[in-house]
């Protein structure tokens, strides 16, 4: 199933979600596939430097995994296509708005937001807002 283009569309039928769990973004330098079954990442990423890890705070603090930051996730609820043109920059836009950095995952589905613990409820009815307004 493709997801949807339509900027208008995407924004208007978006329901951000702010999830209950608390993220940390990691490097590991080796690569080990048994602990990553074990950390359980919801994300990773492969660069020259290493691996970068996305995972829960838990996870992280249990297995001594550094990190500078504590995020909490905010997954947008609309089936965007990866083709889409503009979601991030509308989504980036308001948030920068708020004054709130935003870290955007575009996985298969959906859009994740990536956001300092501190600033969730904030990013959260910012976006919401985007949503009433639309473009």
């Amino acid at each position: 199933m493709s997801g949807e283009k339509n900027l208008t569309k995407l924004i208007a039928s978006m329901t951000p979600v702010l999830l209950s769990d608390e993220y940390i973004f990691g490097m590991l330098e080796k690569v080990d596939y048994q602990q990553l079954s074990v950390l359980e990442p919801i994300g990773t990423f492969q660069e020259k430097e290493g691996l970068t890890v996305m995972l829960t705070k838990e996870k992280a603090d249990q297995h001594n995994i550094g990190y500078e930051g504590v995020f909490k996730c905010i997954t947008l609820n609309v089936h965007s296509s990866l083709d889409a043109v503009g979601l991030t920059a509308a989504v980036s836009t308001k948030l920068t708005q708020a004054n709130i950095s935003a870290n955007v995952v575009a996985a298969y589905y959906h859009d994740h937001i990536f956001v300092a613990a501190k600033d969730a409820e904030n990013a959260l009815a910012a976006l919401q807002e985007l949503v009433r307004e639309g473009l």
